[in-house]
Protein backbone atom coordinates (compact mmCIF):
# COMPACT_ATOMS: atom_id res chain seq x y z
CA UNK A 1 0.00 0.00 0.00
CA UNK A 2 1.61 3.66 -0.72
CA UNK A 3 1.10 5.56 2.21
CA UNK A 4 1.45 8.65 0.10
CA UNK A 5 -2.21 8.19 -0.67
CA UNK A 6 -3.50 6.36 2.14
CA UNK A 7 -6.95 7.75 1.65
CA UNK A 8 -9.33 9.30 -0.31
CA UNK A 9 -12.73 10.64 0.42
CA UNK A 10 -14.43 10.40 -3.11
CA UNK A 11 -18.01 10.60 -1.56
CA UNK A 12 -17.53 14.86 -0.42
CA UNK A 13 -14.17 15.90 -2.15
CA UNK A 14 -10.42 14.47 -1.67
CA UNK A 15 -9.58 15.18 1.98
CA UNK A 16 -6.05 13.50 1.59
CA UNK A 17 -5.29 12.21 5.24
CA UNK A 18 -1.58 11.16 4.71
CA UNK A 19 0.24 12.91 1.84
CA UNK A 20 3.86 13.92 0.39
CA UNK A 21 3.00 17.56 -1.69
CA UNK A 22 6.76 17.97 -2.40
CA UNK A 23 8.29 17.15 -6.09
CA UNK A 24 10.62 14.26 -5.29
CA UNK A 25 11.89 13.74 -9.08
CA UNK A 26 15.42 15.63 -7.96
CA UNK A 27 15.99 12.98 -5.36
CA UNK A 28 18.43 10.32 -7.03
CA UNK A 29 16.94 6.60 -6.84
CA UNK A 30 20.20 5.92 -4.60
CA UNK A 31 19.46 8.69 -2.61
CA UNK A 32 20.06 6.55 0.80
CA UNK A 33 23.53 5.53 0.00
CA UNK A 34 24.72 8.97 -0.67
CA UNK A 35 26.27 11.23 1.04
CA UNK A 36 24.63 14.96 2.42
CA UNK A 37 27.83 16.90 2.03
CA UNK A 38 29.14 14.99 -0.84
CA UNK A 39 25.28 14.61 -2.88
CA UNK A 40 22.80 16.86 -1.17
CA UNK A 41 20.57 14.26 0.66
CA UNK A 42 20.41 13.01 4.15
CA UNK A 43 21.53 9.07 2.96
CA UNK A 44 24.06 7.09 4.90
CA UNK A 45 27.07 7.75 2.84
CA UNK A 46 27.59 3.88 2.02
CA UNK A 47 29.22 4.72 -1.61
CA UNK A 48 31.10 7.35 0.10
CA UNK A 49 32.80 4.89 2.26
CA UNK A 50 33.62 2.20 0.26
CA UNK A 51 35.30 4.71 -2.38
CA UNK A 52 37.70 5.66 0.34
CA UNK A 53 37.43 4.06 4.31
CA UNK A 54 37.03 0.28 2.75
CA UNK A 55 39.10 0.28 -0.78
CA UNK A 56 41.38 -2.31 -0.89
CA UNK A 57 39.75 -3.71 2.09
CA UNK A 58 39.38 -7.71 2.57
CA UNK A 59 35.89 -8.85 3.93
CA UNK A 60 34.30 -11.54 5.17
CA UNK A 61 30.81 -13.01 3.98
CA UNK A 62 28.01 -12.45 6.12
CA UNK A 63 24.68 -14.29 6.18
CA UNK A 64 21.42 -11.85 6.93
CA UNK A 65 18.30 -13.68 7.38
CA UNK A 66 15.13 -11.61 6.25
CA UNK A 67 12.20 -12.48 7.96
CA UNK A 68 9.34 -11.42 5.55
CA UNK A 69 6.67 -12.29 3.41
CA UNK A 70 8.81 -13.77 0.84
CA UNK A 71 12.23 -13.02 -1.86
CA UNK A 72 11.86 -13.66 -5.08
CA UNK A 73 15.30 -15.61 -5.20
CA UNK A 74 15.66 -15.68 -9.12
CA UNK A 75 15.51 -11.79 -9.07
CA UNK A 76 18.14 -10.39 -11.26
CA UNK A 77 19.73 -8.27 -8.53
CA UNK A 78 19.59 -10.76 -5.94
CA UNK A 79 20.15 -13.87 -7.54
CA UNK A 80 23.93 -13.88 -6.73
CA UNK A 81 23.51 -12.89 -3.25
CA UNK A 82 21.12 -15.80 -2.16
CA UNK A 83 22.29 -18.00 0.91
CA UNK A 84 22.16 -21.60 -0.84
CA UNK A 85 21.83 -24.57 1.63
CA UNK A 86 24.17 -26.70 -0.40
CA UNK A 87 24.10 -29.42 2.06
CA UNK A 88 20.36 -29.78 1.00
CA UNK A 89 18.11 -29.81 -2.49
CA UNK A 90 15.29 -28.04 -3.40
CA UNK A 91 13.35 -31.03 -5.21
CA UNK A 92 14.15 -34.33 -4.44
CA UNK A 93 11.80 -34.31 -1.33
CA UNK A 94 14.63 -35.77 1.38
CA UNK A 95 16.35 -34.10 4.61
CA UNK A 96 19.62 -34.16 2.86
CA UNK A 97 21.24 -32.18 6.24
CA UNK A 98 19.19 -33.89 8.88
CA UNK A 99 17.69 -30.64 10.34
CA UNK A 100 13.97 -31.67 9.86
CA UNK A 101 13.31 -29.06 7.47
CA UNK A 102 13.26 -30.62 4.18
CA UNK A 103 14.88 -29.75 0.67
CA UNK A 104 15.57 -25.69 2.06
CA UNK A 105 18.07 -24.61 -0.27
CA UNK A 106 16.98 -20.89 0.67
CA UNK A 107 15.67 -21.09 3.62
CA UNK A 108 11.99 -21.83 4.75
CA UNK A 109 8.54 -21.01 4.73
CA UNK A 110 6.83 -21.57 7.89
CA UNK A 111 3.33 -19.87 6.70
CA UNK A 112 2.37 -23.00 4.21
CA UNK A 113 2.43 -27.05 3.94
CA UNK A 114 4.10 -30.03 3.25
CA UNK A 115 1.95 -29.98 -0.13
CA UNK A 116 3.11 -26.55 -1.24
CA UNK A 117 -0.22 -25.06 -0.38
CA UNK A 118 0.64 -21.21 1.50
CA UNK A 119 -1.08 -18.63 3.53
CA UNK A 120 -1.45 -15.35 1.78
CA UNK A 121 -3.60 -13.53 3.60
CA UNK A 122 -4.37 -13.88 7.57
CA UNK A 123 -6.36 -11.85 10.35
CA UNK A 124 -4.75 -9.21 12.09
CA UNK A 125 -3.64 -10.22 15.52
CA UNK A 126 -6.36 -7.99 17.17
CA UNK A 127 -9.15 -10.00 15.46
CA UNK A 128 -7.49 -13.32 16.27
CA UNK A 129 -7.84 -12.24 20.16
CA UNK A 130 -11.07 -11.31 20.03
CA UNK A 131 -12.36 -14.49 18.12
CA UNK A 132 -10.46 -16.56 21.05
CA UNK A 133 -11.75 -14.18 23.78
CA UNK A 134 -15.52 -13.66 22.62
CA UNK A 135 -16.93 -17.42 24.22
CA UNK A 136 -15.25 -16.18 27.25
CA UNK A 137 -17.01 -13.10 27.84
CA UNK A 138 -20.11 -13.84 26.09
CA UNK A 139 -23.09 -12.55 28.75
CA UNK A 140 -20.49 -10.98 31.11
CA UNK A 141 -20.67 -7.39 32.41
CA UNK A 142 -18.70 -5.57 34.81
CA UNK A 143 -20.87 -6.81 37.38
CA UNK A 144 -20.04 -9.97 36.98
CA UNK A 145 -16.26 -9.94 36.91
CA UNK A 146 -15.33 -10.66 40.63
CA UNK A 147 -11.74 -10.01 40.89
CA UNK A 148 -9.24 -6.74 40.10
CA UNK A 149 -7.56 -9.42 37.50
CA UNK A 150 -10.49 -10.47 36.14
CA UNK A 151 -11.65 -6.84 35.80
CA UNK A 152 -8.15 -5.41 33.84
CA UNK A 153 -8.60 -8.57 31.42
CA UNK A 154 -12.08 -7.54 31.10
CA UNK A 155 -11.35 -4.34 30.44
CA UNK A 156 -8.89 -4.87 27.63
CA UNK A 157 -10.85 -7.15 26.16
CA UNK A 158 -13.59 -4.23 25.64
CA UNK A 159 -11.02 -1.84 24.53
CA UNK A 160 -10.24 -4.27 22.00
CA UNK A 161 -13.38 -4.36 20.60
CA UNK A 162 -13.77 -0.82 20.13
CA UNK A 163 -10.61 -0.31 18.55
CA UNK A 164 -11.73 -3.26 16.09
CA UNK A 165 -14.86 -1.60 15.45
CA UNK A 166 -13.28 1.30 14.75
CA UNK A 167 -10.83 0.04 12.41
CA UNK A 168 -13.58 -1.99 10.54
CA UNK A 169 -15.56 1.35 10.04
CA UNK A 170 -12.75 3.00 8.61
CA UNK A 171 -11.98 0.18 6.07
CA UNK A 172 -15.75 -0.17 4.69
CA UNK A 173 -15.23 3.53 4.32
CA UNK A 174 -12.16 3.81 2.69
CA UNK A 175 -13.24 0.42 0.84
CA UNK A 176 -16.24 2.35 -0.43
CA UNK A 177 -14.43 5.22 -1.08
CA UNK A 178 -11.67 3.89 -3.05
CA UNK A 179 -13.82 1.33 -4.85
CA UNK A 180 -16.18 4.67 -6.32
CA UNK A 181 -13.73 6.48 -7.47
CA UNK A 182 -11.89 4.06 -9.34
CA UNK A 183 -15.08 2.74 -10.95
CA UNK A 184 -16.11 6.47 -12.08
CA UNK A 185 -12.18 6.70 -13.15
CA UNK A 186 -12.78 3.36 -15.29
CA UNK A 187 -15.81 4.50 -17.17
CA UNK A 188 -14.11 8.26 -17.53
CA UNK A 189 -10.69 6.34 -19.75
CA UNK A 190 -12.85 3.86 -21.39
CA UNK A 191 -13.23 7.13 -24.08
CA UNK A 192 -9.19 7.41 -24.38
CA UNK A 193 -8.54 5.28 -26.66
CA UNK A 194 -4.80 5.10 -25.39
CA UNK A 195 -2.35 2.69 -22.74
CA UNK A 196 -2.82 3.44 -19.61
CA UNK A 197 1.50 4.39 -19.44
CA UNK A 198 0.30 7.10 -22.27
CA UNK A 199 -2.76 8.92 -20.86
CA UNK A 200 -2.28 12.58 -19.89
CA UNK A 201 -3.78 15.45 -18.22
CA UNK A 202 -4.68 17.03 -21.69
CA UNK A 203 -6.71 14.05 -22.03
CA UNK A 204 -8.66 13.65 -19.16
CA UNK A 205 -9.49 17.75 -19.86
CA UNK A 206 -10.52 16.51 -23.43
CA UNK A 207 -13.24 14.61 -21.45
CA UNK A 208 -17.08 15.28 -20.95
CA UNK A 209 -18.00 13.97 -17.12
CA UNK A 210 -21.60 12.89 -16.76
CA UNK A 211 -22.22 14.41 -13.06
CA UNK A 212 -20.31 15.98 -10.22
CA UNK A 213 -18.80 12.74 -8.98
CA UNK A 214 -16.93 12.80 -12.72
CA UNK A 215 -15.79 15.71 -12.36
CA UNK A 216 -14.36 15.58 -8.78
CA UNK A 217 -12.56 12.00 -9.85
CA UNK A 218 -10.96 14.19 -12.96
CA UNK A 219 -9.72 16.84 -10.78
CA UNK A 220 -8.45 14.08 -8.30
CA UNK A 221 -6.48 12.16 -11.48
CA UNK A 222 -5.13 15.62 -12.27
CA UNK A 223 -3.37 16.56 -8.84
CA UNK A 224 -2.54 13.03 -8.71
CA UNK A 225 -1.12 12.13 -11.66
CA UNK A 226 1.28 15.26 -10.93
CA UNK A 227 2.45 14.28 -7.81
CA UNK A 228 2.61 10.40 -8.63
CA UNK A 229 4.02 10.88 -12.23
CA UNK A 230 1.87 9.82 -14.15
CA UNK A 231 -1.34 8.17 -14.94
CA UNK A 232 -0.15 4.78 -14.64
CA UNK A 233 1.58 4.92 -11.29
CA UNK A 234 -1.56 7.12 -10.34
CA UNK A 235 -3.77 4.26 -11.32
CA UNK A 236 -1.44 1.66 -9.39
CA UNK A 237 -1.54 3.71 -7.01
CA UNK A 238 -5.64 3.66 -6.30
CA UNK A 239 -5.60 -0.36 -7.34
CA UNK A 240 -3.73 -0.83 -4.10
CA UNK A 241 -6.10 1.51 -2.31
CA UNK A 242 -9.39 -0.77 -3.30
CA UNK A 243 -7.28 -3.85 -2.72
CA UNK A 244 -5.88 -2.50 0.57
CA UNK A 245 -9.05 -2.13 1.99
CA UNK A 246 -10.83 -4.68 0.83
CA UNK A 247 -8.52 -7.23 2.02
CA UNK A 248 -9.04 -5.67 5.51
CA UNK A 249 -12.39 -6.27 5.24
CA UNK A 250 -12.21 -9.79 3.49
CA UNK A 251 -9.19 -11.09 5.65
CA UNK A 252 -7.57 -9.10 8.20
CA UNK A 253 -11.02 -7.73 9.74
CA UNK A 254 -13.12 -11.08 9.32
CA UNK A 255 -13.48 -12.99 12.47
CA UNK A 256 -15.07 -15.80 10.36
CA UNK A 257 -11.57 -15.94 8.33
CA UNK A 258 -9.14 -18.55 9.63
CA UNK A 259 -6.63 -19.51 7.52
CA UNK A 260 -4.27 -21.35 9.95
CA UNK A 261 -5.33 -24.80 8.75
CA UNK A 262 -3.42 -24.42 5.60
CA UNK A 263 -0.04 -24.31 7.76
CA UNK A 264 -1.76 -27.85 9.32
CA UNK A 265 0.22 -27.78 13.03
CA UNK A 266 -0.82 -27.45 16.45
CA UNK A 267 -0.70 -23.69 16.71
CA UNK A 268 -1.20 -23.70 20.48
CA UNK A 269 2.06 -25.75 21.00
CA UNK A 270 4.67 -23.08 20.68
CA UNK A 271 7.49 -25.44 21.14
CA UNK A 272 6.76 -27.33 17.92
CA UNK A 273 9.47 -26.40 15.05
CA UNK A 274 9.80 -28.60 12.06
CA UNK A 275 6.15 -27.51 10.07
CA UNK A 276 6.11 -25.29 6.48
CA UNK A 277 7.46 -25.85 3.07
CA UNK A 278 10.74 -24.80 1.52
CA UNK A 279 8.57 -22.14 -0.66
CA UNK A 280 10.49 -18.94 0.43
CA UNK A 281 9.34 -16.99 -2.21
CA UNK A 282 4.90 -17.37 -2.11
CA UNK A 283 2.21 -16.05 -3.46
CA UNK A 284 3.30 -12.31 -2.95
CA UNK A 285 6.77 -11.58 -2.58
CA UNK A 286 7.01 -7.71 -3.17
CA UNK A 287 7.85 -6.81 0.28
CA UNK A 288 10.61 -9.29 1.08
CA UNK A 289 12.20 -8.80 -2.26
CA UNK A 290 12.27 -5.10 -1.25
CA UNK A 291 13.59 -5.28 1.43
CA UNK A 292 16.17 -8.10 0.61
CA UNK A 293 17.64 -5.42 -2.42
CA UNK A 294 18.05 -2.79 0.11
CA UNK A 295 20.23 -4.93 2.13
CA UNK A 296 22.34 -6.70 -0.77
CA UNK A 297 21.60 -6.02 -4.10
CA UNK A 298 24.69 -7.04 -5.95
CA UNK A 299 27.22 -4.31 -5.96
CA UNK A 300 29.18 -6.48 -8.86
CA UNK A 301 26.95 -5.83 -12.09
CA UNK A 302 25.79 -2.68 -13.97
CA UNK A 303 21.84 -3.49 -13.62
CA UNK A 304 19.62 -2.36 -10.90
CA UNK A 305 20.86 -0.82 -7.76
CA UNK A 306 23.09 -1.64 -5.03
CA UNK A 307 22.83 -2.59 -2.04
CA UNK A 308 24.11 -1.15 1.49
CA UNK A 309 26.32 -4.49 1.88
CA UNK A 310 28.74 -5.79 -0.70
CA UNK A 311 29.53 -9.09 1.06
CA UNK A 312 26.31 -10.70 2.19
CA UNK A 313 24.46 -13.61 1.87
CA UNK A 314 20.40 -13.52 2.06
CA UNK A 315 18.83 -16.06 3.86
CA UNK A 316 15.12 -16.32 3.89
CA UNK A 317 12.55 -16.96 6.17
CA UNK A 318 8.97 -16.61 4.90
CA UNK A 319 6.39 -16.14 7.89
CA UNK A 320 4.51 -12.55 7.39
CA UNK A 321 1.49 -13.12 5.32
CA UNK A 322 -1.10 -9.89 4.20
CA UNK A 323 -2.24 -9.43 7.72
CA UNK A 324 -0.15 -9.37 11.08
CA UNK A 325 2.29 -12.53 11.57
CA UNK A 326 2.15 -14.75 14.47
CA UNK A 327 4.48 -15.16 17.60
CA UNK A 328 4.91 -18.75 17.01
CA UNK A 329 6.44 -18.44 13.59
CA UNK A 330 8.12 -15.32 14.27
CA UNK A 331 10.10 -17.42 17.10
CA UNK A 332 10.59 -20.53 14.86
CA UNK A 333 11.66 -17.71 12.12
CA UNK A 334 14.67 -16.36 14.41
CA UNK A 335 15.52 -19.65 15.51
CA UNK A 336 16.25 -20.80 12.13
CA UNK A 337 18.02 -18.15 10.93
CA UNK A 338 20.23 -18.04 14.15
CA UNK A 339 20.79 -22.13 13.58
CA UNK A 340 21.57 -21.55 9.96
CA UNK A 341 24.38 -19.13 10.76
CA UNK A 342 22.65 -15.42 10.58
CA UNK A 343 24.82 -12.82 11.90
CA UNK A 344 22.16 -9.92 11.47
CA UNK A 345 18.64 -10.84 10.94
CA UNK A 346 15.75 -8.34 9.61
CA UNK A 347 12.58 -8.13 10.73
CA UNK A 348 10.04 -5.53 8.94
CA UNK A 349 7.06 -6.11 10.42
CA UNK A 350 5.00 -5.52 13.39
CA UNK A 351 1.76 -5.36 14.82
CA UNK A 352 0.18 -3.58 18.22
CA UNK A 353 -0.89 -7.27 19.72
CA UNK A 354 0.82 -10.00 21.25
CA UNK A 355 -0.23 -13.16 22.23
CA UNK A 356 2.17 -15.62 22.62
CA UNK A 357 5.45 -12.89 23.75
CA UNK A 358 7.20 -15.10 25.98
CA UNK A 359 7.68 -17.36 23.15
CA UNK A 360 8.88 -14.50 21.14
CA UNK A 361 11.09 -13.45 23.83
CA UNK A 362 13.15 -16.73 24.03
CA UNK A 363 13.66 -16.95 20.38
CA UNK A 364 15.58 -13.07 21.15
CA UNK A 365 17.50 -14.36 23.86
CA UNK A 366 18.46 -17.47 22.29
CA UNK A 367 19.95 -15.41 19.21
CA UNK A 368 21.18 -13.15 21.70
CA UNK A 369 23.68 -15.84 23.14
CA UNK A 370 24.61 -17.09 19.60
CA UNK A 371 25.80 -13.46 19.07
CA UNK A 372 23.17 -12.57 16.47
CA UNK A 373 22.35 -8.36 16.02
CA UNK A 374 18.51 -8.07 15.77
CA UNK A 375 16.84 -5.13 13.65
CA UNK A 376 13.31 -4.12 13.82
CA UNK A 377 10.99 -1.62 11.88
CA UNK A 378 9.63 0.76 14.20
CA UNK A 379 6.30 1.13 12.42
CA UNK A 380 4.03 3.13 10.41
CA UNK A 381 1.14 4.53 12.74
CA UNK A 382 2.97 7.46 13.50
CA UNK A 383 2.40 6.89 16.84
CA UNK A 384 4.93 6.94 20.19
CA UNK A 385 5.71 3.57 20.77
CA UNK A 386 7.05 4.02 24.06
CA UNK A 387 2.88 4.57 24.42
CA UNK A 388 1.82 2.22 22.43
CA UNK A 389 3.92 -1.10 21.70
CA UNK A 390 4.62 -2.17 18.45
CA UNK A 391 5.76 -6.35 18.81
CA UNK A 392 8.19 -7.92 18.19
CA UNK A 393 9.97 -5.55 20.54
CA UNK A 394 13.13 -5.70 22.84
CA UNK A 395 11.31 -5.53 26.21
CA UNK A 396 11.25 -8.64 28.19
CA UNK A 397 7.95 -9.14 30.18
CA UNK A 398 6.55 -11.47 32.92
CA UNK A 399 2.91 -12.81 32.50
CA UNK A 400 1.45 -9.59 33.67
CA UNK A 401 3.39 -7.46 31.24
CA UNK A 402 5.89 -6.29 33.46
CA UNK A 403 9.35 -5.33 31.85
CA UNK A 404 11.99 -7.96 33.10
CA UNK A 405 14.78 -6.64 31.04
CA UNK A 406 15.94 -5.59 27.30
CA UNK A 407 17.24 -7.08 24.51
CA UNK A 408 20.88 -5.33 23.86
CA UNK A 409 21.69 -7.04 20.74
CA UNK A 410 18.41 -5.34 19.34
CA UNK A 411 17.95 -2.04 17.30
CA UNK A 412 14.04 -0.34 16.49
CA UNK A 413 14.59 1.88 13.69
CA UNK A 414 12.70 4.73 12.34
CA UNK A 415 12.17 6.41 9.09
CA UNK A 416 13.69 9.86 7.56
CA UNK A 417 13.21 11.54 4.04
CA UNK A 418 16.21 12.78 1.84
CA UNK A 419 15.84 16.32 3.16
CA UNK A 420 15.85 18.93 5.94
CA UNK A 421 12.72 20.02 5.44
CA UNK A 422 8.97 18.42 6.64
CA UNK A 423 10.17 14.98 5.36
CA UNK A 424 13.05 15.04 7.92
CA UNK A 425 11.18 12.85 9.86
CA UNK A 426 8.72 10.42 7.60
CA UNK A 427 5.12 11.32 8.55
CA UNK A 428 4.27 7.79 9.13
CA UNK A 429 7.30 6.69 11.29
CA UNK A 430 6.82 5.77 14.51
CA UNK A 431 9.05 7.26 17.31
CA UNK A 432 9.66 6.55 21.04
CA UNK A 433 12.83 7.90 23.50
CA UNK A 434 12.95 4.75 24.98
CA UNK A 435 11.79 2.60 22.16
CA UNK A 436 13.07 3.61 18.81
CA UNK A 437 16.92 3.41 18.53
CA UNK A 438 17.95 4.74 15.39
CA UNK A 439 16.76 6.75 12.40
CA UNK A 440 17.28 5.83 8.96
CA UNK A 441 16.04 6.25 4.99
CA UNK A 442 12.96 5.01 4.36
CA UNK A 443 11.12 7.80 2.10
CA UNK A 444 11.20 7.14 -1.83
CA UNK A 445 13.11 3.83 -1.48
CA UNK A 446 14.13 2.28 -5.37
CA UNK A 447 14.57 -0.91 -4.72
CA UNK A 448 13.86 -5.20 -6.01
CA UNK A 449 10.82 -6.77 -7.14
CA UNK A 450 9.57 -9.39 -8.09
CA UNK A 451 10.23 -11.12 -11.74
CA UNK A 452 13.49 -8.74 -12.01
CA UNK A 453 11.75 -5.83 -11.79
CA UNK A 454 12.46 -2.62 -9.16
CA UNK A 455 10.24 -0.31 -7.95
CA UNK A 456 9.67 2.78 -5.38
CA UNK A 457 8.31 2.25 -1.56
CA UNK A 458 8.43 3.60 1.77
CA UNK A 459 7.99 2.78 5.27
CA UNK A 460 10.13 2.19 8.22
CA UNK A 461 10.13 -1.49 6.45
CA UNK A 462 12.28 0.03 4.66
CA UNK A 463 14.26 2.13 7.12
CA UNK A 464 14.82 -1.28 9.11
CA UNK A 465 17.17 -3.00 5.97
CA UNK A 466 19.49 -0.05 5.69
CA UNK A 467 20.51 -0.61 9.28
CA UNK A 468 20.61 -4.04 9.04
CA UNK A 469 22.81 -3.90 5.82
CA UNK A 470 25.18 -1.59 7.33
CA UNK A 471 25.18 -3.67 10.20
CA UNK A 472 26.15 -6.23 8.16
CA UNK A 473 28.55 -4.36 6.32
CA UNK A 474 30.87 -3.99 9.39
CA UNK A 475 30.40 -7.45 10.33
CA UNK A 476 31.95 -8.02 7.16
CA UNK A 477 34.63 -6.15 7.53
CA UNK A 478 35.40 -5.91 11.12
CA UNK A 479 34.77 -9.63 12.20
CA UNK A 480 36.30 -9.25 15.52
CA UNK A 481 33.01 -7.17 15.98
CA UNK A 482 30.59 -8.98 18.42
CA UNK A 483 26.50 -8.24 17.94
CA UNK A 484 26.74 -5.76 21.00
CA UNK A 485 29.65 -3.94 19.64
CA UNK A 486 28.09 -3.45 16.29
CA UNK A 487 25.40 -2.05 17.65
CA UNK A 488 27.24 0.20 20.27
CA UNK A 489 29.24 1.79 16.90
CA UNK A 490 26.25 2.02 15.00
CA UNK A 491 24.25 4.08 17.78
CA UNK A 492 27.81 6.32 18.42
CA UNK A 493 28.31 7.24 14.79
CA UNK A 494 24.39 8.58 14.00
CA UNK A 495 24.47 12.20 12.24
CA UNK A 496 22.94 14.15 15.20
CA UNK A 497 20.94 17.34 13.06
CA UNK A 498 19.39 20.43 15.16
CA UNK A 499 16.83 20.49 12.47
CA UNK A 500 13.29 19.48 14.20
CA UNK A 501 10.52 17.74 13.07
CA UNK A 502 6.56 17.51 14.34
CA UNK A 503 5.09 14.50 15.42
CA UNK A 504 1.63 13.24 16.27
CA UNK A 505 0.98 12.94 19.64
CA UNK A 506 -2.03 10.83 21.01
CA UNK A 507 -4.52 13.13 21.14
CA UNK A 508 -4.07 13.67 17.51
CA UNK A 509 -2.35 17.38 18.31
CA UNK A 510 1.26 18.21 16.81
CA UNK A 511 4.58 18.67 18.25
CA UNK A 512 8.06 20.08 17.20
CA UNK A 513 10.62 18.37 18.93
CA UNK A 514 14.17 16.95 17.97
CA UNK A 515 15.75 13.23 16.96
CA UNK A 516 17.09 13.37 20.19
CA UNK A 517 13.77 13.44 21.95
CA UNK A 518 12.07 10.79 19.96
CA UNK A 519 15.02 8.36 19.79
CA UNK A 520 17.79 6.86 21.81
CA UNK A 521 20.79 7.81 19.80
CA UNK A 522 19.06 10.74 18.47
CA UNK A 523 20.52 10.29 14.88
CA UNK A 524 20.32 8.93 11.13
CA UNK A 525 22.50 6.01 11.02
CA UNK A 526 25.99 7.45 8.90
CA UNK A 527 28.05 4.28 7.57
CA UNK A 528 31.32 6.67 7.15
CA UNK A 529 31.20 7.35 10.98
CA UNK A 530 30.49 3.90 11.59
CA UNK A 531 33.50 2.57 10.18
CA UNK A 532 35.81 5.16 11.70
CA UNK A 533 34.81 4.39 14.69
CA UNK A 534 34.98 0.79 14.00
CA UNK A 535 38.72 1.65 12.80
CA UNK A 536 39.02 2.87 16.32
CA UNK A 537 37.49 0.77 18.54
CA UNK A 538 39.73 -2.54 16.80
CA UNK A 539 42.38 -0.24 17.21
CA UNK A 540 41.52 -0.09 20.92
CA UNK A 541 40.65 -4.25 21.50
CA UNK A 542 44.19 -4.51 20.00
CA UNK A 543 46.17 -2.76 22.57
Amino acid sequence: MNLRRLLYVFAIGLIPVLGYTQDHKSVPENWFNLDYEKDGVLGISIERTYESLLKGKKSTPVIVAVLDGGVDVNHEDLKNVVWINVKDSLSNGIDNDNNGFINDRYGWNFIGNAKGENVQFDNLELTRLIRKNAPKYRGVTAATVLTDQEKRAYNAYLKMVETYNEKLDDAKYGAMNYVALKENIDNLVKGINKDKSQITTADLDSLNPAGNRQKIAIRIAKEEIEKAGGFAKFYQDLKEGADYFGNQIAYHLNKDYDPRSIVGDNYEDATEYHYGNPDVTGPDALHGTHVAGIIAADRTNTIGIKGVADNVKILCVRLVPDGDERDKDVANGIRYAVDNGAKVINMSFGKSYIYNKKTVDQAVQYAMSKDVLLVHAAGNDSENNDLSPNYPNKFFTDSLGAITGVADAWITVGATGPRKDEELLASFSNYGKTSVDVFAPGLYINSTAPHSEYKEEQGTSMAAPVVAGLAAMLRSYYPQLTALETKEIIMNSVTKLEDTVRITLEDGSFKTVNLSDISLSGGIVNAYTAVEKANEYITKKKK
